[in-house]
């Protein structure tokens, strides 16, 4: 495998609908414009591009939103760096070009974020997937989507991890859209069964919120998820994320 520096993360999961674009474009955005890291993101989920098309939402909210315009023009005067890239890609192919643009860049680039389609059967799609240093899946209550999930996962990690050939050094489980009112027996029973298989569950949770749902409106006062702005912290701690990005920052080792 090529050798880099840079980290290669990918929020992956064999479903759809359950945020891997979300969480890549907080995760993007709170290191590159918050935590002063040098990022850049890979848009391969075809044909939807959900990353590209909110980037184009997030450039009109600014522009028509007089406090995102503000908040937009002192963030960049106070850190002096422009938005990260959002690339547009395939799966086949990716690391090629995702190296390409390490060595090509005029700035050290600290992470890319990789989102990745969410079916073995696209072309290229193992390879990418062999290719990244850290993936971080995210995991709902739904008996469907967690026997999909966790077969796949223990696939990649009982399989593909224990091939030399790979870069993966953690393949870590989360959960997702969690009821912050709900007390249901079934999470300590997948628990229960993620530890049997010997998969690594993280201990921080997100909470279910319409925040994660919501896109940039051009009456809106405050900011969750944006390519162009960092969330604000208020609506971090609500949602979980902060926590979330404490041992997402310990596990990535960043």
């Amino acid at each position: 495998m090529n050798k880099t520096t840079t980290k290669f993360i990918a929020f992956s999961s064999q479903k759809g609908g359950v945020g891997k674009s979300t969480f890549t474009t907080l995760a993007a955005s709170l290191l590159h414009y918050k935590l002063g890291y040098n990022i850049a993101v890979y848009d391969c989920d075809f044909p939807q591009h959900s990353l590209i098309k909110m980037r184009e939402r997030d450039m009109s909210a600014v522009m028509e939103n007089e406090i995102f315009k503000r908040l937009a023009y002192k963030q960049f005067t106070t850190i002096n760096k422009k938005a990260y890239p959002i690339i547009q890609h395939k799966a086949d192919g990716l690391l090629e070009s995702a190296y390409q643009l390490v060595n090509s860049s005029d700035s050290p680039i600290d992470v890319i974020f990789f989102d990745l389609p969410g079916t073995v059967n696209t072309p290229g799609i193992i390879q990418a997937l062999i290719g990244m240093n850290y993936i971080f899946t995210p995991i709902t209550a739904d008996r469907v989507v967690l026997e999909s999930t966790l077969a796949f996962t223990q696939i990649m990690q009982d399989v593909i991890m224990k091939n030399n050939d790979t870069s993966i050094r953690a393949i870590n489980l989360f959960w997702n859209q969690v009821d912050g009112r709900e007390r249901s027996p079934l999470y300590s029973i997948y628990n229960a069964l993620i530890k049997d298989l010997g998969l690594s569950l993280m201990e921080s949770k997100i909470i279910n919120s319409m925040r994660f749902r919501k896109e940039s409106e051009s009456e809106a006062r405050t900011v969750f998820r944006s390519t162009l702005l960092p969330p604000e912290e208020k609506l971090l701690k609500t949602s979980g994320f902060d926590l979330f990005m404490n041992e997402f920052l310990r596990i990535a080792e960043l």
